[in-house]
């Protein structure tokens, strides 16, 4: 189809742009239809929120995005292709036109470090080892010697909820079936059993703090009797 020449001027080609654009938006059915059809809409940038540790290239990577897809084509596979990604946990796609598709992420974030081979391999809180490589991400997690699934729940439940104490976890211990031992910086143990609330952690701050001014310092707090802190000195 051919224009006339005083329709091709930036302005008439931008008027004719939101035209089209009111079109395709406020007629679902064959506006899309139309829409799909039109280079104009095709897929040109894709932008990534939320991506703390997944590296942007693996994304786009994992989409499989052809230049002949066009806006308007459905979202739910693409969608379910980055659900498939063991650091992804929820995933939101939506249009900005005329050619740019957002991608919105909720990553699994890492709770923990686990030895292996002659490195570390991150975990998440489900017990899942994710693709994150600790040589090229600064990762300051807390060091578990095996993948135990009940320790690692137990360290989603702080990183959530008690983010203060887990911050100074530096390594966690099983002593026997029941106990946990946090080794928290500067230098200090917190024993509990692997039951515990999450709130629970945090009745060692008032103890610290009434150790400190009497300038005396506990090798270990024991949280694994109800209502009680007991220091060992």
């Amino acid at each position: 189809m051919k224009f006339p020449d005083r329709l091709r001027k930036p302005g008439y080609k931008f008027l004719a742009a939101i035209a089209l654009l009111t079109i395709v938006l406020t007629t679902p059915r064959w506006g899309r239809a139309l829409g799909r059809r039109l280079t104009y809409f095709h897929v040109r940038a894709i932008e990534i929120h939320g991506a703390k540790y997944l590296q942007p290239a693996d994304v786009v990577a994992r989409l499989r995005i052809d230049t002949l897809r066009s806006l308007f084509d459905a979202v739910a596979p693409l969608e379910a292709r980055l659900r498939g990604h063991p650091q992804i946990a929820a995933v939101q796609i939506t249009r900005r036109p005329p050619g740019t598709l957002v991608v919105t992420i909720t990553e699994n974030p890492p709770v923990a470090l686990v030895p292996f081979g002659e490195g570390m391999r991150p975990y998440d809180s489900a017990g899942r080892a994710l693709p994150i490589d600790p040589s090229r991400t600064a990762l300051d997690l807390p060091v578990l010697t095996t993948a135990d699934p009940t320790t690692l729940h137990l360290l989603g439940a702080l990183q959530r909820q008690q983010p203060t104490f887990f911050n100074r976890i530096s390594m966690v211990e099983r002593d026997g079936p029941n106990d946990v031992i946090f080794v928290l910086t500067p230098s200090l143990r917190v024993r509990t059993s692997l039951g515990v609330a999450p709130n629970r952690l945090q009745d060692i701050f008032p103890v610290e703090s009434d150790l400190a001014r009497r300038h005396e310092q506990p090798a270990e707090l024991d949280l694994r009797y109800r209502d009680q802190v007991i220091a060992r000195l």
